[in-house]
């Protein structure tokens, strides 16, 4: 990526933003690039990153940004350095002045709290040395906040900092007016406490709520960034999965390369305790995988020749050869992130509407302080008091809760949801997630394994052994599924699988071979008949079974008579049952899709407990059935494996796809399940439940919050300390409100409790 990359509609550009302080920055810099033409911006203020579409360079933009008074960068990877830097350089900052007006406050706190109930203890020119202790406290430590304050005022703008920096700007003045010039007291000095009636003689100067406030507003603001960083934190775990580097072998000989080098085709070597650096497909070696990092699967995977590992997870047994498949954005791993990161990017649409009402919320805040004010001195009350209310209200009014409420729940949750194999791609799967009332689940390779298996042996004259011998005989070798079914499972019961001669397929129909000098076929029923074998009633009987399962019967004749007759079928998963029960106890509707028959689709139907079937839809109707349950009111979830489905995906209102590998970011659902675990699904629907619940519970506070203080503060109610203290206290209730979806937790199959 290049400093003049160009945006385009398919390839957006990614840019870390500094110097945001509130969301009404990020409505400011959003607006500034949306300015430039062709250019479409999303500023998301919790993640400090802008996403931009269309036709705009990225000096351009930059620039752009920083025409509105922020800084700008292009973002280079999830764990990018600048912001990386720029993060850890603004919390650096913010401890050193949250320090030093800590340890000013407490002293002047105590010093006014003493010479205010105790006159006779003040000294000549006590109220200086209260103005110097405070003087570092309300210039050099309230300094963030007045930048910002200035820099938005240069561009005819303002911010919720405008209203921190307003208030200690007039606490401060306040106190100097008086001092100077006897403003509103007795002309003898003295300082207000903000909790109750003040002894005479103890007149308003404001000094300790100016330097309260400040102390109280850094003090958030720390806690804030500390916490949006940590949140931010549950990608970045994502990311430090990948490992470094790669033990390659080449020509024989081990040498330990930057992972950055690795090509597909590649060999490389994996040690027992080591991360497995990219996927591909183990050549020689066993070893159990242990990927609870990615999928949140408690128990390590038993893994051999031919089968494929994931980038990220760990060997922890065994000494693996590996031929890498996939290397760089094209690993699972790399895949992940770059969907949850884009989750995170993106904003919901309540946080839009929020957005809107930060820009016109902050100067509507400085109006009515002031007409509270203007209206209390009117009314004969003290100035000292009048001001006092004002204060109050610019401060207890700043919407910083609101501007953090949606983002930070919606970067917790699917940073939590990547961790668990659930890949969010965004706001709208939360968004429907709240409203969906029935789940629609495909069989074959959903509610089934989607491998076929032998499922019962039906032998017609001759051991069941020897039946699986000769079938085995004439499949061997073969890579037709119902082959290797037959081969899986004879290769299970016996060890001397005989050779076969004269080996013949019949297209359509089945094979046939010479085993032990006996001729065996092996197929449909019409093969069998052209053969000159009879059905007899046994194996018609067996046949009916069968097909009564949705299994398909498979035949077996040796010297044209029949043998036997073999059940091959898809094996319901093993973890189905308590999916689908969790999901009931969710509250959810549960039907089963499957182009089987219908005695089929009931036999899993009732074996799982799914309340409705639909059978004999093909893959093509799949959508219209998702069509008609939603024209009778219910909101649709569908769950399907993602490769015969994406347009049944796209049409219900929440599309959960259940796929492997590399086919992770080329689906149509709103949710991704990477785990190879069907109760993903519920925990995938528990999930975005919960941060929806988040976001609305924190919205409620925060609209709750500001509805309620406003009135009381202008009442005169409330002291402009308790104020401070108040608003930096419910952004940092907010934030750890959503970093609560952390402690999410996957249900775990029955087999796997102890």
């Amino acid at each position: 990526m290049t400093a003049t990359q160009i945006a385009t509609q398919s390839e957006p550009i990614e840019l870390d933003i500094s110097g945001m302080t509130c969301a009404a920055c990020a409505g400011r810099v959003e607006r500034a690039l949306n300015k430039l033409d062709g250019v479409t911006a999303s500023v998301n203020y919790a993640t400090e990153r802008a996403l931009v579409t269309g036709a705009g360079s990225t000096d351009t933009l930059i620039q752009q940004v920083e025409k509105a008074g922020y800084g700008a960068h292009l973002r280079e990877s999830a764990d990018d350095p600048w912001s990386r830097r720029a993060t850890d350089t603004r919390i650096t900052s913010l401890r050193r002045r949250l320090v030093l007006a800590a340890l000013l406050t407490v002293p002047l706190m105590d010093l006014t709290i003493v010479l205010a109930l105790v006159p006779g203890w003040r000294f000549p020119g006590w109220e200086w040395v209260c103005v110097l202790l405070a003087l570092p406290i309300v210039t050099w430590a309230a300094w963030p906040f007045h930048r910002t304050t200035i820099r938005n005022l240069r561009h005819g703008a303002v911010s919720m900092d405008t209203l921190v920096s307003l208030g200690i700007a007039a606490s401060f003045g306040w106190a100097l007016a008086t001092l100077l010039f006897g403003l509103g007291g007795t002309g003898q000095g003295g300082y207000w406490l903000g909790f109750g009636t003040t002894p005479a003689g103890a007149d308003s100067i404001y000094l300790d709520v100016a330097a309260g406030l400040t102390t109280f507003q850094l003090a958030g603001r720390y806690f804030e960034t500390r916490s949006r960083r940590k949140a931010g934190d549950v990608l970045g775990a994502l990311n430090a999965l990948a490992a470094t580097e790669v033990r390659v072998l080449r020509d024989g000989t081990e040498t330990i390369e930057p992972v950055a080098t690795l090509r597909v085709g590649d060999t490389f070597i994996v040690l027992p305790g080591e991360t497995i650096p990219t996927d591909g497909e183990i050549l020689a070696g066993v070893a159990a995988i242990d990927a609870s990092m990615m999928t949140g699967e408690p128990v390590p995977v038993e893994a051999a020749i031919g089968n494929s590992v994931t980038g990220g997870t760990i060997s922890t047994n065994g000494r693996l050869e590996v031929r890498a498949t996939s290397v760089g954005a094209n690993t699972q791993l790399a895949q992940m992130a770059a969907l949850t990161e884009q989750a995170q990017a993106r904003k919901a649409r309540v946080q839009a509407l929020v957005d809107r009402m930060i820009n016109w919320f902050v100067p509507c805040v400085i109006a009515l302080a002031i007409i509270v004010s203007t209206a209390w001195a009117l009314t004969g009350t003290p100035l000292q008091q009048a001001v006092g209310i004002g204060i109050s209200v610019l401060i207890i009014a700043c919407p910083c809760a609101l501007g953090l409420a949606t983002p930070t729940a919606l970067m917790v949750g699917i940073g939590r949801g990547a961790t668990l194999g659930i890949l969010i791609k965004g706001h709208d799967a939360l968004e429907a997630s709240g409203a969906i009332t029935t789940v629609v689940l495909d069989k074959t390779g959903t509610l089934t394994t989607g491998q076929m298996h032998v499922t019962a042996v039906t032998a017609l004259g001759i051991p069941e052994h020897e039946l699986l011998r000769l079938a085995a005989a004439v499949e061997r070798g073969s890579e037709h599924p119902i082959a290797r079914a037959i081969e899986r499972a004879a290769t299970e019961a016996i060890t001397d699988i005989p050779d076969a001669t004269d080996f013949q397929t019949h297209p359509g129909l089945g094979a046939s071979a010479i085993v032990n000098d006996w001729a065996v076929a092996i197929g449909n029923a019409e093969l069998i008949e052209s053969s000159g074998a009879e059905l007899d009633l046994p194996a018609r009987d067996a046949i009916e079974r069968a097909q009564n399962q949705g299994h398909t019967a498979v035949m077996v004749t040796r010297d044209q008579h029949l043998v036997g007759v073999l059940a091959i079928g898809d094996r319901i998963r093993p973890d189905a049952r308590q999916a689908i029960a969790t999901l009931r106890k969710q509250g959810l509707e549960t039907v089963l899709l499957t182009g089987d028959t219908a005695a089929a689709g009931t036999r899993v139907a009732e074996a799982l407990g799914i309340d409705r079937v639909h059978a004999g839809v093909l893959p093509a109707g799949k959508a219209e059935v998702i069509r008609e349950l939603q024209s009778s009111g219910k909101k649709v979830a569908m769950v399907g494996d993602g490769i015969n489905d994406s347009v049944a995906l796209a049409t219900a209102d929440l599309g959960l796809a259940i796929v492997t590998g590399t086919d992770v970011a080329l689906k149509a659902a709103d949710i991704i399940l990477v785990r190879d675990d069907l109760l993903a699904v519920p925990d995938a629907i528990g999930l975005s439940r919960r941060t929806l619940r988040t976001i609305k519970t924190n919205l409620g506070w925060a609209f709750g919050y500001n509805i309620a203080a406003i009135p009381i503060a202008a009442a005169g109610l409330l002291n402009p300390l308790i104020a401070a203290a108040a608003m930096s206290l419910s952004s940092v209730l907010v934030v750890h409100n959503s970093l609560r979806l952390q402690d999410f937790r996957a249900t775990v199959p029955a087999e796997m409790r102890s």
